[in-house]
């Protein structure tokens, strides 16, 4: 369809169109997505590949002292002048090994069955019996992932110690003088300065966020529920087990049943939950820019001062105004209206109360974010518009809503997938109620997945399931933001707007 063409077609002809448009276009998207994603993994084993190439290249063509560094870390740099780095190498490797000999090989030669025996009984020294717990599966599994993650990390210095001495040795036949220590950490605060910055950072990302990362989602192939808690009891691996629980319906409350409807919910939830904000913050927004209206300071700082109260507080508030005896149902009764239960009565009552809360708390960061963004559209678009005799709704339609889709289309990628982990609302508000339907395991008709999630965890301590949940939900926000993105103009046209 040529431009000309697109703009005859009338509003909803042209949404129907963009709708055609992102359907016939996302297969190809999520292929190419895909696609992206195995030549990632090519990619990584083609460097593997090659960096077990240059290992056994150094080795061949080093000296005496390169090769024995495949031995003793450090020992090439030590011997080319280079104490402290050599010194360095060497106390990695000395603390590795004196680590795996006295702790991590422990949990490792367990790590294949998460254990063998529980506990066992023993008899105290004053004849009386007394219970003595073994193999605990939680700190196998979490010191054995610690023990492969430190490994790894132990192979990358590794690698750079052979490289490091394969170095010095070059620059030593090349006539030169190998940098000293003291030479090589003034470099680190100047030419590296980048990868001293970084360190702290990256360390405690690793030790605060991938290493229990890795753990969850290891959880996610063990049968770690109710039945197996530690220390008591033991639970081992189950492979793929949890993942076709969790797709699997059958008769009664079963956890594939409550995934497909909170599913269901958790998506209709972040559509409406998003999309409510975004237009209703952008007209308030429209107004509040509109050059008659007056006061415009006094409003915005109204809207300010609504997000400085903490969403948690707003949230109990309005659970306190919205309940059966409330402050609004003491109101509705002076009018004469007989009393709603806005959490308890039926599901499609609480989650349209959750929807209209959450804009009551939601649009003021709309307000502000989309503001700014409204007052840098050119006017001459609107001059134009209004010349030849387009009304305000078409100029929202044809002008504002485009703009400002093509500006924050991030934002409201970041936004939905924000309300599909929207915990605080759901669990503040009506803690997943109404739970009367008895399908539902532990989950009641409000509860999105992620607070499945947390009822999963707390009250039935089904861990394996949790995690099972957590991974999927990570996986459809991955997939749905990366594809959403690169489809929009955004992504594909990032200079300019038409």
């Amino acid at each position: 369809m040529t431009f000309i063409e697109y703009k005859s077609l009338t509003p909803a002809q042209r949404v129907t169109y963009k709708v055609k448009e992102f359907f016939s276009l996302l297969p190809g998207r999520c292929k190419g997505f895909f696609s992206a994603i195995g030549k990632f993994f090519v990619n990584l084993f083609k460097s593997f590949g090659a960096g077990l190439k240059g290992y056994g290249a150094r080795f061949g063509a080093g000296d005496m002292s390169t090769k024995l560094s495949y031995l003793i870390m450090g020992f090439g740099n030590f011997t080319r002048g280079q104490v402290g780095k050599g010194l360095a190498f060497l106390a990695a490797e000395v603390l590795y090994i004196l680590y795996m000999a006295n702790f991590g090989l422990v949990y490792l030669d367990k790590f294949d069955t998460l254990g063998l025996v529980a506990k066992r009984e023993i008899i105290l020294p004053n004849g009386r019996k007394s219970v003595e717990f073994v193999d605990n599966s939680m700190l196998i599994l979490l010191y054995g992932t610690m023990s492969i993650l430190l490994t790894i990390v132990f192979i990358a210095v590794y690698v750079a110690n052979t490289k490091a001495a394969y170095e010095a040795e070059q620059t030593q036949k090349a006539g030169k003088k190998n940098l000293t220590l003291k030479q090589e950490l003034a470099d680190f605060l100047d030419g590296k300065y980048h990868i001293t910055l970084l360190a702290t950072p990256v360390i405690l990302i690793s030790v605060f966020t991938i290493l229990p990362l890795v753990f969850m989602i290891m959880i996610a192939f063990t049968n770690y529920d109710q039945n197996h808690v530690p220390p008591g009891n033991l639970f081992t691996w189950v492979g793929l087990q949890t993942f076709r629980d969790v797709f699997k319906v059958s008769e009664g409350a079963s956890k594939g049943y409550t995934f497909i409807q909170l599913t269901k919910w958790t998506i209709v939830w972040a559509i409406f939950a998003t999309f409510s904000n975004y237009i209703l913050g952008m007209v308030l927004a429209l107004m509040i820019n509109k050059k008659s209206i007056k006061f415009k300071a006094l409003w915005r700082t109204l809207f300010v001062i609504t997000i400085a109260v903490p969403q948690f507080v707003s949230l109990l508030l309005m659970q306190q105004i919205l309940q059966d005896d409330g402050v609004m149902n003491v109101i509705l009764g002076y009018l004469g209206i007989a009393p709603i239960s806005f959490f308890n009565s039926t599901a499609l009552v609480a989650r349209v109360t959750v929807i209209v809360v959450n804009m009551w708390v939601g649009v003021p960061y709309t307000i502000l974010q989309t503001s700014g963004i409204l007052m840098n559209i050119p006017e001459d678009l609107y001059e134009s518009a209004r010349i030849d005799g387009a009304t305000p709704v078409v100029q929202f339609f044809q002008i504002t809503l485009p703009y400002m889709l093509f500006v924050t289309t991030p934002y409201l990628i970041q936004t939905f997938v924000g309300n599909i982990n929207n915990f605080n609302v759901i669990y503040l508000l009506t803690a997943g109620g109404p739970k009367k339907d008895l399908s539902l395991y532990q989950a009641g008709q409000t509860d999105l997945l992620v607070t499945w999630l947390f009822n999963l965890t707390m009250n039935s301590n089904d861990y394996n399931t949790a995690a099972a949940v957590g991974i999927l939900v990570f996986i459809v926000c991955a997939t749905l933001s990366l594809i959403t993105f690169n489809l929009s103009k955004s992504s594909r046209n990032e200079e300019e707007f038409s």
